[in-house]
């Protein structure tokens, strides 16, 4: 698949944005990430979802565009899910340690399932804090 540009297109579902991505994730991928991301974020969804099952290729460049994207997300409390990896991008994703910010699924239907919702909007707080970061991580407050 060597050779071809970014394309992405947005499928909203309740609560997610699904960022459907084929080609190749480098350099020239960025003003494409940006306006999908942007539309995604159109709809304030709780998780924005990268189907990454047509991409054929990641260079450093685009590993650093999608560090962009997590902290766009995290900034929004949004958290970031992925799916469709074949193993050397999974092992990419490790090594890089974007795993750590991008919880990897292998199919849609775990991805979606992977969304960790607020506290009070799954279980009903009774005080309505939330000291979640959108990441799956918590920071102490």
């Amino acid at each position: 698949m060597r050779g071809q540009h970014l394309e992405a297109g947005v499928r909203r579902l309740p609560g997610a944005a699904i960022l459907e991505l084929r080609g190749e994730v480098d350099g020239f991928a960025e003003d494409i990430l940006n306006r999908a991301y942007a539309t995604a974020e159109e709809a304030d969804p709780r998780a924005i979802i990268l189907d990454m099952g047509d991409v054929g290729y990641i260079n450093s460049k685009g590993i650093a565009l999608l560090v962009v994207l997590i902290m766009r997300a995290r900034e929004a409390h949004r958290q970031v899910l992925a799916y469709g990896l074949c193993e050397h991008f999974r092992e990419i994703f490790q090594i890089t340690r974007l795993s750590d910010y991008i919880a990897l699924h292998d199919d849609e239907e775990s991805a979606l399932a992977g969304i960790t919702w607020p506290v009070h909007a799954a279980a009903g707080s009774q005080n309505g804090e939330n000291h979640g970061n959108g990441t799956g991580f918590h920071s102490e407050v």
